[in-house]
C-alpha cells in the first residue's frame, strides 16, 4: 500500500466524504451549489472543477518549521474552496471572490512568468503564487504545458484571514490544486506540499512549510506529526475526551506586511544564531556560512557539546555560547569575519530585515527552537503512552503552556490581546493553552474536556468578547467566526460533479 503523502489528492463526486452527514454536509452543499451559480452569472458558464483546501491549527511547536523541525498541527474544518475554469478564448486570469465587497476581481495576465508586484499587495496575489508553482512544477516533471491560456476563477474562504490558521496555506494550496485539476494533472501529495510551500514565497513570506503540508495531507480524526526534509506525515490520535478550542484575539496578523519586522526578522535571527552556534564549536567561519541555514544544521554540534556535560539537550550550548544581551551586526560580522549584507545578498526578504534591524536577540530565539522542537516529541510520546486520557490531557495541557511561555517570552511573537486571552483561557478550566501561528495577534488554541466545551466558549464570550462587541469591534452575530471548537478535519480534495 502507498503511503498516504505518496498518494494523489482524492478526487470526488460528491461532497460527503470531506464533510461528514448532518448539518454541516448541508451547509457545504448551500456554499458550493452558491458557488456554481455565481460563477454562471460571473464568467456566463459552469465551473470545470472545484478544488477545497482546509485551514489548519498548529497544536505545538511554533516557529521551529522553517529551522527543520517537526510540527504537530491538525486541519479544521473551515476552509478555501476554489472553483476553476480554462477559458481559452482569453489570454487572462480573472479571479473573483463570492465576498466581492471585500475582495474585488483581479486581472492578470495568463503569463506563468510575469513577477509579482509586492508593493501594491492584492488579495489575488495569492492565487497567481499557485498559478506560477503549478507551471514551474509541471515543466520541471516533463509534463508539456502547451501554451498558457486563459482561467475563470471563484473563490470562497472560510478560514479567517489574519487569524493565524493559515488562510493564505489554505488558499495557495486550492488554487494550485484547482489548476492542476483543470489541466488534469494530479501530483502525490508531499510533491504538491513541498511545490506550494516554495511558491508562496512569490509573495515574500519565508514559510517554512506547516501550513501547506498539514492542509494538503490532514486526515479526519488525527492530528499529523509533520516532518521536513523529505516531508512526510504520522498520524496522531489524541485522547478522547478533549476538544480543542480556537479563540482569535482581535488583532490581526498581518504576515506578508510586517515580516521584515516580525516573521522574516525571526527567520534570519535564527540563521545568524546558528551561524555564530557553527563557528563556536569549531567550524570555519566561511565554512558555517556556507552550510548552516538553521539550527536543526548545528543541533549535532550543540548535542555534542552537552554530551560532555552529562546532557542531551542542545539548549546547554546555546548558554555557553550565545550572550542573553542582543547582538549588534558589528559584533555578528566580527565573529562571521564577513559583511551581514554580502554574505545574505541572494535573500532580498533578508536585505529587507537587515535595513530596519538594529540588533539580534539570538540566545532567546535559539533557545526557543530547541526546547519547542523537544516539547513536540514530548506531546507525541504522551499521546503515545499508556497513561489514562485524564492524565494525558492534563500532561498535553502542560506542555501547550510551556510552548506559549517560550513563544511569549524567547520569541517574542506574542501581543497584549493574545497575553489576556490565553490566560482568561486557563482561569475558565483549559488544561493547556497556546498563542498558534506566526502570533503577533491571530488566534490561541485551549485544550478544553469536552463535557465543558458549551460553557467554556460562554465563559470567554463573557470575560472576552463582549466589551469587544459592545465597542463595535465585531458583531454579535459573528461570534462563531471567532471562537470555535474543532476536532482535527480532512484535507485537501478534488470534486468534480
Amino acid at each position: 500500500m502507498a503511503k498516504h503523502e505518496e498518494l494523489p489528492i482524492p478526487i470526488y463526486n460528491n461532497l460527503q466524504p470531506v464533510y461528514g452527514e448532518g448539518s454541516q454536509l448541508e451547509e457545504a452543499q448551500l456554499r458550493y451549489d452558491n458557488l456554481k451559480s455565481k460563477f454562471n452569472i460571473i464568467f456566463g458558464h459552469p465551473p470545470q472543477v472545484f478544488a477545497r483546501s482546509p485551514g489548519r491549527v498548529n497544536l505545538i511547536g511554533e516557529h521551529i518549521d522553517y529551522e527543520g523541525y517537526s510540527v504537530l498541527p491538525m486541519a479544521i474544518r473551515q476552509d478555501t474552496i476554489v472553483a476553476i475554469r480554462k477559458n481559452e478564448g482569453e489570454k487572462v486570469v480573472r479571479i473573483a471572490n463570492v465576498n466581492d465587497e471585500k475582495y474585488a476581481m483581479c486581472t492578470y495576465p495568463a503569463d506563468p512568468s510575469q513577477t509579482l508586484d509586492l508593493k501594491n499587495h492584492k488579495w489575488g496575489h495569492y492565487f497567481i503564487c499557485g498559478y506560477k508553482g503549478y507551471y514551474d512544477y509541471a515543466k520541471s516533471k516533463g509534463v508539456d504545458v502547451g501554451q498558457p491560456i486563459g482561467l475563470d476563477v471563484l473563490v470562497d474562504g472560510t478560514v479567517p484571514t489574519g487569524s493565524g490558521l493559515s488562510s493564505s496555506a489554505a488558499f495557495v494550496c486550492s488554487a494550485t490544486i484547482a489548476i492542476m485539476a483543470a489541466f488534469d494533472v494530479n501530483f502525490p501529495k508531499k510533491e504538491i506540499a513541498q511545490l506550494t510551500c516554495e511558491c508562496e514565497r512569490h509573495i515574500g513570506t519565508q514559510s517554512g512549510g506547516m501550513d501547506q503540508a498539514i492542509s494538503v495531507m490532514a486526515k479526519t480524526g488525527f492530528a499529523e506529526l509533520i516532518d521536513f526534509n523529505p516531508i512526510r506525515a504520522t498520524d496522531v490520535q489524541l485522547p478522547a475526551g478533549g476538544t480543542f478550542v480556537i479563540a482569535h484575539s482581535l488583532a490581526e496578523s498581518q504576515k506578508a506586511v510586517t515580516a521584515a519586522t516580525n516573521y522574516n526578522n525571526r527567520v534570519l535571527e535564527c540563521r545568524l544564531a546558528s551561524i555564530v552556534l557553527g563557528i563556536k564549536l569549531g567550524m570555519k567561519p566561511q565554512e558555517a556560512i556556507a552550510k548552516v541555514k538553521t539550527l536543526s544544521d548545528v543541533e549535532g554540534l550543540c548535542v555534542s557539546y552537552a554530551g560532555s556535560h552529562n546532557s542531551s539537550d542542545p539548549v546547554l550550548a546555546v548558554k555557553e555560547f550565545l550572550k542573553v544581551e542582543p547582538y549588534t551586526a558589528e559584533e555578528i560580522e566580527k565573529i562571521s569575519k564577513e559583511k551581514l549584507t554580502s554574505f545574505l545578498s541572494s535573500n532580498s526578504a533578508y536585505l529587507d530585515v537587515i535595513k530596519v534591524a538594529k540588533q539580534y536577540k539570538l540566545h532567546q530565539r535559539a533557545a526557543h527552537v530547541y526546547s519547542e522542537a523537544r516539547r513536540v516529541h514530548a506531546f507525541k510520546d504522551i499521546v503515545s503512552s499508556n497513561l489514562s486520557d485524564e492524565e494525558m490531557l492534563k500532561k498535553l495541557g502542560d506542555l501547550m503552556n510551556g510552548s506559549h511561555h517560550s513563544c511569549s517570552i524567547l520569541y517574542e511573537c506574542s501581543c497584549p490581546e493574545l497575553e489576556e486571552l490565553v490566560n482568561i483561557c486557563r482561569q475558565n478550566g483549559a488544561f493547556g493553552a497556546r498563542l498558534t501561528g506566526a502570533g503577533w495577534g491571530g488566534c490561541a488554541v485551549a485544550l478544553v474536556k469536552e463535557s465543558i466545551v458549551p460553557q467554556f466558549i460562554l465563559n470567554l464570550k463573557e470575560s472576552f468578547y463582549q466589551s469587544r462587541i459592545d465597542k463595535g469591534v465585531i458583531k454579535k452575530n459573528d461570534l462563531g467566526l471567532y471562537v470555535f471548537a474543532s476536532k482535527p478535519s480532512s484535507g485537501a480534495a478534488i470534486f468534480k460533479f
